[in-house]
């Protein structure tokens, strides 16, 4: 609880900053610092699950005040214990919201992916490798083929089945190196089947991906199937 209550101050100390862009809303941010800390902690708690809508930024103004001030809480110890409990229930009850929605997106994501794959594979040119894989060769290599130990140079463009791209080493304009050994399960399965100036259309089930769990970072669902142009263009 002791931990719980610290980062919970830690966030109110950062979010009462928040205050000030608000007020200045208007005239422009005149203060980048505390801007730069409001930013940073709404994020954090939105991530968490917290809503504008369950703020009060007066109040919590107001309680960062009298703690700064070492000032008695204007709450008795029950109120804030009952505070703190609403808290936690809240943020359990938004938690299992996402849950669910995540569990339902990703049912739906699997079907679509397996349904995608099965037109797929009737497609000219598709041949399809262990695990699922499909792989169409856009242009054959001639060069040695990568071991899984070895570290290879490539261009890619990664989108998902509705086109949707979320990462290009063409568009940074910069070919990406690493070892074959260290990515996601379908180019390590994929990459030692191309040659070296090699281009493939390679399609990756959900589970040799990035699974479940998908990389929202990334901007990639649970369950998505995802499909890489791939140049391999060296082995270092």
């Amino acid at each position: 609880m002791l931990k719980r209550t610290t980062v919970l101050g830690a966030m109110v100390l950062q979010l009462s900053m928040l205050s000030s862009a608000f007020a200045q809303e208007s005239s422009g941010v005149k203060d980048p610092l505390s801007y730069f800390l409001g930013v940073s902690v709404g994020q954090q708690m939105g991530q968490s699950g917290f809503q504008l809508s369950d703020l009060d930024l007066e109040g919590l103004v107001a309680g960062f005040r009298d703690g700064i001030q070492n000032k008695e809480p204007a709450l008795t110890q029950e109120q804030l214990a009952e505070a703190r409990n609403k808290i936690q229930t809240l943020l359990q009850s938004r938690q299992q919201e996402l849950q669910a929605g995540m569990a339902e997106k990703a049912a739906a994501n699997k079907a679509k992916g397996a349904k995608f794959l099965a037109e797929n594979a009737k497609q000219q040119g598709v041949k399809e490798l262990e695990g699922g894989i499909q792989y169409q060769e856009l242009k054959a290599g001639t060069g040695p083929s990568p071991e899984a130990t070895d570290t290879v140079k490539v261009h890619y463009t990664g989108t998902l089945i509705d086109g949707t791209k979320f990462d290009s080493s063409v568009d940074r304009g910069e070919p990406a190196t690493f070892p074959v050994n260290r990515v996601i399960q379908g180019w390590q399965i994929a990459i030692p089947k191309m040659k070296v100036g090699g281009k493939w259309k390679i399609f990756i089930p959900s589970d040799l991906a990035y699974g479940q769990k998908g990389s929202p970072s990334g901007g990639i669902g649970p369950n998505e199937v995802l499909i890489f142009d791939v140049e391999l263009l060296g082995i270092e």
